[in-house]
């Protein structure tokens, strides 16, 4: 069933496309053909004065046209688990089935207390001067479980550390307005929601609700893992990943 069947990664705020390096490869070992998406703004990408979810998911739809996926898998990760969210309520029928991993389904109200919070937390370092590169070794560290592997904190930093301000700014401020929950019982392909046992961004019940509120989907709770599920765990990742899609070739049609 999955035989030369296209996957598309797509990252979270402080990522790129790079950061999927191991799943492209593990994936394509696999016979999967996997690619990953830099967001506008991401990997050399010029930068947007601003962000909002439909423009970034008809960005992901558009790298699907132009590569020619036909129904690809769709995995997201953080901001990239809501852009797949937005695009499987855009075209419902369009994906074989998505991986929604450390994500959920809203951020709240924009005008609320959590959300300025969270935005003065994250731009403040950056407008008392900070650059991208020393706010990317406090928020790793953050993002982190309790026992991090040096390579993929080394990863996280590096690519983190060479997200532009102005992204990552506008990015930041795109999630305050993000909500999808009306939208999960209306998802008809198959759905894995994946969590990080110590992920304090997307923890474990907040990914657990949103895979009750998706018929049929399946949930995982990585061991140990923070908020960078495919770095810090990639084969315990990679695995969940697969076991799921090979359920869901085995399963009676």
């Amino acid at each position: 069933m999955w035989e030369a069947q296209a996957i598309l990664f797509i990252h979270g705020i402080g990522g790129a496309g790079r950061a999927w390096a191991s799943q492209l490869a593990s994936f394509a070992a696999a016979g999967f053909i996997p690619q990953a998406l830099d967001l506008p703004g991401y990997g050399g990408r010029p930068p947007l004065p601003a962000m909002h979810f439909e423009g970034l998911a008809e960005d992901a739809e558009a790298f699907v046209a132009q590569q020619r996926m036909r129904r690809p898998i769709l995995v997201g990760h953080s901001m990239g688990g809501m852009v797949v969210q937005t695009m499987l309520r855009r075209r419902p029928d369009g994906y074989a089935a998505a991986v929604l991993a450390a994500t959920s389904p809203a951020f709240g109200n924009a005008d609320g207390d959590f959300q300025r919070k969270f935005i003065a937390d994250r731009l403040g370092p950056l407008d008392a001067g900070k650059r991208m590169a020393e706010l990317a070794i406090w928020m790793v560290d953050r993002m982190l479980g309790p026992r991090p592997d040096a390579a993929a904190r080394a990863l996280a930093i590096e690519v983190m550390g060479d997200v532009p301000p102005e992204t990552y700014r506008a990015a930041v401020r795109s999630l305050t307005a993000f909500d999808e929950r009306a939208n999960l019982t209306g998802i008809v392909i198959p759905v894995l929601c994946i969590a990080g046992e110590a992920d304090p961004n997307a923890p474990p019940p907040v990914v657990e609700r949103m895979a009750r509120k998706i018929p049929g989907a399946r949930y995982v709770c990585l061991p140990g893992v923070g908020h960078l599920t495919n770095l810090e765990a990639p084969h315990a990742f990679d695995a969940a990943i697969l076991k799921f899609l090979g359920d869901i070739a085995a399963a009676p049609r």
